[in-house]
């Protein structure tokens, strides 16, 4: 007797569900589809009566869905930051002591941080109406209906339908079973499916692998399981990035630094400038400032957060943020064959009898094979589509045994019209049929076009028996043709030029595989190899796995497996797929992919889900990776540069006890002429240059000696300058030569950054020099700015300095680049 979550009377949530008496539960024989078994009556579900006493008194699954930090969280994270507390509170220092033109260093942290609340909430406003499309929609029975519904509109005692795929949404007990296996391993960490009977617990995050049936929700809401793995797995999140833990790390370094340093430029700037306390204040704020890469964080999360937004208008939904760093840095993608290169749907296009079957029989089981499984995959649906369940009018099926990719075979017991049974199972040749059989090479035939062939065949044993399999009859071959994706050849050619290798794992006949890989051109299609004859130990599996791009007969396990061998052989290994039996490899994945189609389950656990299912989404994410990764390691080392000289220079003015060369003010113009401006347009610009590790190593090996070099040449010109300008008291004209040298080194590293040329980007340096020299000769600017050249021989020498300068950042950025190339060879 199934049972039924719901009373006439109130009843606590959480309870277990009582009887309804109304409900017939007496037996009988489902006259529709003249299936036999003699099941119990298909239960009802709640009435809508029900269902809104369950609304009224708050049992509703009302978590909601999170895709993105809420707006507060945005705001939080990108206005109190420790840099920001730091820059605020200089800033107010600067408002007491005036002028204002050293203060605008306050005023373009404001832009930056408006700038990046702005992006992040663009951003999710895209990932939140995509997350809407991409949510699973579970299928619930009320009045007798099957409903589809959103998860959060699911209420305590809502009688759940299951099938091949659907993901487990709250917790709950079986009420309906027919040959239902879950998969709890994200859960429990086993593999192996648990074969569920009536009154058995369903946990939310588990998923059905075959077979189906129905559960009545007895947790819903914050109580269930489901509501702590979505908050936990489907948020979208800053965190666990390469990119981003490095740049923290950065940030941790520079914090150290500055600390000592700005005690020791204090103490000097006091010292040097007793007689004037509010110049010695506004010379040490133009030494902290510049030691703070204030707009690295920012740009890195604007750079993020429009990709995603790029992305999102692709229908292609990130559903962690890191994915598109990670799928930019994968140099192994594994593609499943079902749903990645073939789309949906499949066609049978010959039977060809076995030992004097004949062929309207055939037709007629594999028609009342079709007509006992209510969740068809699509081979069988191809098989219903052409024997409709007419042809099996007066037949009875039984002991139906749900299709497995363990087992990769189904099967029924039947019963003619005349009485006769027989169990017939319907799956791989292969697998049913001992090595050696003469179909077998009719078999390799017919996969050697590309075609898929599954055997339909006779066994005396029960069709749950686990050596059912062994001794079968042959019957038929069945065989189908699956359509191939239009741009799946293409999308295979991006990869290739990238230097991206492609696998085809599938659970299909190797020979069969490789044949459709061939006609999609994928190199090393013609060598195919069958995963039953792979070696166990990893070390040796990972070796067959290099060498080879084609394999069929891969058993969920050995999917999982062949992921962890290509990652110990060093590889970032990107996994897609769309069916129940990808889930664990796609989970084990550094990126996993799921097509928008796809099963529940495999929605659940991937990283980037391609709402449209369109495989030729993946170069756009990969392309979208390289630029975040590549532009922001490009801005990066302009921010850390200045850091570097601004150290340096601190160092070098408490040594010699001199002034600050510079004033707010002018630190403040050559940020945003070198770095602030440049950075935004390049951290935006497209990149293809492929993603390497290590970035906080590959960052401070080109931004420390361009930094050094920068200080030591602006110190330089500032010390020439106090000797020329001795007596004179003109400490504008000292700063001014300073600046010029230092404004001329930091665009040499600009350029340098800015490589390879287009004609933009030479536009963009170009444009950084006008702005230079417009506030250089237009009067009220140089006021404004306090920046005076007084004569021709302390300027000319300052871009003499800048000159030399130039030639040794060349020298040392030549230098490391070949010892990059170096390690990267290696």
């Amino acid at each position: 007797m199934t049972e039924r979550a719901d009373t006439d009377t109130d009843a606590n949530p959480g309870t277990d569900p009582e009887v309804d008496p109304e409900v017939d539960t007496e037996p009988e024989v489902d006259t529709a589809t003249g299936t036999g078994t003699a099941p119990a009556a298909r239960e009802p579900g709640l009435s809508s009566a029900e269902v809104a006493r369950r609304v009224e008194r708050g049992e509703v699954n009302d978590v909601p869905v999170r895709s993105s930090r809420s707006a507060t969280e945005i705001v939080r994270a990108n206005v109190l930051t420790r840099f920001n507390a730091i820059i605020g509170g200089l800033f107010l220092v600067i408002l007491v002591v005036g002028p204002i033109q050293d203060g605008l260093f306050g005023f373009v942290i404001v832009a930056n941080t408006a700038i990046g609340v702005f992006q992040e909430l663009r951003a999710k406003r895209t990932l939140d109406n995509l997350a809407v499309i991409g949510e699973a929609k579970p299928t619930v029975r009320r009045d007798g209906r099957s409903t589809e519904i959103s998860t959060s509109a699911i209420v305590l005692g809502d009688l759940i339908e299951l099938g091949p795929g659907d993901k487990v949404v709250v917790d709950g007990r079986t009420a309906e079973a027919d040959g239902l296996e879950v998969d709890e391993s994200l859960l429990t960490g086993e593999a192996d499916p648990v074969l569920k009977q009536v009154g058995d617990e369903v946990m939310s995050g588990s998923f059905v692998v075959a077979g189906g049936g129905a559960f009545t929700a007895t947790k819903v809401g914050r109580e269930a399981y489901a509501a702590q793995l979505a908050d936990e797995a489907s948020r979208f999140t800053l965190v666990d990035s390469e990119l981003r833990n490095g740049i923290s790390r950065i940030l941790k370094w520079v914090t150290w630094m500055m600390a000592p340093t700005a005690v020791g430029l204090i103490i000097s700037q006091f010292t040097v400038e007793d007689h004037d306390w509010r110049e010695a204040v506004r010379r040490t704020v133009g030494g902290i400032t510049p030691m703070v890469p204030e707009g690295l964080v920012l740009l890195t999360s604007v750079a993020f957060a429009i990709g995603v937004v790029r992305l999102g208008r692709r229908q292609c939904l990130v559903q962690e943020l890191p994915a598109i760093e990670g799928l930019a840095r994968v140099d192994v993608v594994c593609l499943d064959k079902t749903g990645t290169l073939t789309q949906g749907g499949m066609d049978l296009t010959a039977l060809r009898m076995l030992d004097g079957a004949g062929e309207d029989r055939t037709r007629r089981v594999l028609a009342a094979l079709g007509r006992s499984d209510p969740h068809p995959n699509a081979s069988l649906q191809a098989i219903i589509d052409a024997c409709p369940p007419e042809l099996a009018e007066g037949w009875r099926g039984a002991d139906t045994l749900p299709f497995s990719s363990a087992r990769k075979y189904s099967g029924a017991a039947l019963t003619e019209p005349d009485g006769t049974t027989a169990r017939w199972l319907l799956g791989a040749p292969d697998v049913l049929l001992p090595e050696g059989h003469a179909a077998l090479a009719e078999v390799d035939r017919l996969n050697d076009e590309g075609l898929r062939v599954l055997l339909l065949s006779r066994t005396e044993r029960e069709v749950d028996d686990p050596d059912a399999a062994r001794e079968v009859v042959p019957q038929a071959l069945v065989v189908l043709e699956q359509r191939l994706r239009p741009d799946a050849a293409d999308t295979l050619r991006y990869f290739a030029e990238q230097d991206v290798h492609a696998k085809v794992i599938s659970g299909d006949n190797a020979v069969s595989v490789g044949a459709v890989a061939g006609k999609l051109g994928l190199p090393g299609a013609q060598r195919p190899v069958d995963a039953r004859r792979l070696p166990a130990g990893r070390d040796e599996m990972a070796r067959v796995l290099d060498e080879g791009s084609v394999f069929g007969r891969v058993t969920p396990q050995q999917k999982r497996d062949m992921v962890g061998a290509l990652q110990s052989r060093g590889h970032n290994v990107a996994m897609t797929g769309d069916g129940v039996n990808d889930v664990l490899a796609l989970k084990d994945a550094d990126i996993g992919v799921s097509m928008g189609s796809g099963s529940e389950a495999t929605r659940a656990v991937a990283q980037i889900v391609l709402l449209d299912d369109s495989f030729a989404t993946l170069p756009s994410v990969v392309a979208e990776g390289r630029r975040v990764i590549g532009n922001i390691t490009r801005v990066a080392t302009l921010f850390l540069t200045k850091t570097v000289y601004s150290v340096l220079l601190a160092l070098l003015v408490v040594f010699w006890q001199i002034p600050y060369p510079f004033l707010p003010r002018h630190l403040t113009l050559l940020s945003t002429l070198t770095i602030g401006v440049p950075a935004f347009f390049l951290a935006l610009a497209p990149n293809k240059e492929r993603a390497r590790p290590n970035f906080v190593r590959r960052v401070m090996r080109y931004a420390t000696p361009a930094g050094v070099v920068c200080g030591l040449a602006a110190f330089a010109a500032y010390l020439v300058a106090r000797q020329h300008y001795v007596g004179g008291g003109a400490l504008d004209a000292e700063t001014s030569a300073a600046t010029l040298t230092l404004f001329l080194m930091e665009v040499w590293v600009l350029a340098i950054v800015a490589r390879p040329y287009t004609w933009w980007r030479i536009a963009l340096v170009l444009a950084m020099v006008v702005g230079f020299l417009v506030v250089l000769a237009v009067p009220w600017l140089q006021r404004f700015f306090a920046l005076k050249l007084v004569g021709e021989q302390v300027p000319w020498t300052a871009v003499g300095i800048a000159g030399a300068g130039g030639v040794v950042l060349e020298f040392c950025w030549a230098w490391v680049r070949r010892r990059d190339d170096a390690r990267s060879a290696s």
